[in-house]
């Protein structure tokens, strides 16, 4: 198991390079060509909601993104240190369509939305130390790799 982690300032301009090491990680992996502008997309916006977490809560932390390959699977953590409630709902929540209520929709709901309709393995976590958005993609078999 390979294992590549990235942590940057809680900067908008640092989204971009957590999107391009996503993307050079997957490719490397082993994810299908035809799915990484889904990935890039997908850490894109879970980057973007970390940077903003901790901007809009006044944190210094870094964002924290790890990159993970296994034998068929591919896992990106993108972890915010915004303890509680703020950082998602309390515990672990799969499928993410389950969290959003239309009446009360934010910004950040709108970026779990459109990473649960790019990624179909997605789970979210939050607790008192922060919360982890995590997403998972198929990797083609050793064999098929260059």
């Amino acid at each position: 198991m390979a294992t590549v982690e990235l942590r940057f300032s809680a900067q908008p301009e640092h989204v971009r390079t957590a999107r391009l090491v996503a993307a050079a990680v997957a490719r490397r992996a082993g994810v299908d060509e035809a799915v990484l502008d889904e990935v890039r997309l997908a850490v894109g916006e879970a980057c973007s909601r970390a940077v903003g977490l901790h901007l809009s809560n006044g944190l210094t932390a870094p964002v924290r993104v790890v990159l993970t390959e296994e034998e068929k699977l591919f896992s990106i953590e993108v972890g915010d240190e915004v303890p509680g409630p703020a950082g998602g709902p309390e515990g672990t929540v799969s499928g993410i369509d389950a969290t959003l209520d239309p009446d009360t929709e934010t910004e950040d709901e709108m970026g779990l939305a459109v990473i649960s309709g790019l990624v179909d393995d997605v789970e979210v976590t939050s607790g008192e130390g922060g919360g982890t958005i995590r997403m998972s993609w198929p990797v083609s078999g050793a064999s098929d790799r260059p």
